[in-house]
């Protein structure tokens, strides 16, 4: 949950979990499914409030214009940390330019 409502340009963390016969550089969490054919893993996305659409769902836009609607109580959803706001500034400010 958060400590203060969100506002349409506050940049979020969503852990999305994904499945796959081949994860990508930047999966996190990976374990082999029972007989090796395919893998889960979490990938974390960079993403920017569009809009707050009710008390309990947010509206976020992905780097490549998607929308994605999210609850606030998901527990994947959580605010950027400074280090993320530091190291992945650009993905977010890329994204950011799409809400003009």
């Amino acid at each position: 949950m958060f400590t203060k409502p969100l506002q349409p340009g506050d940049w979020v963390v969503y852990r999305k979990q994904k499945y796959s016969t081949s994860p990508g550089p930047r999966a996190k969490q990976v374990a082999a499914a029972p007989l090796g054919e395919s893998y889960t893993y979490v990938v974390h996305k960079f993403w920017v409030v569009k809009q707050q659409v009710d008390d309990a769902r947010v509206l976020l836009i992905t780097r490549t214009g998607k929308e994605h609607t999210v609850r606030l109580a998901d527990p994947n959803l959580r605010a950027a940390r400074w280090w993320e706001r530091w190291l992945y500034g650009e993905r977010f400010r890329e994204t950011e330019k799409l809400l003009v």
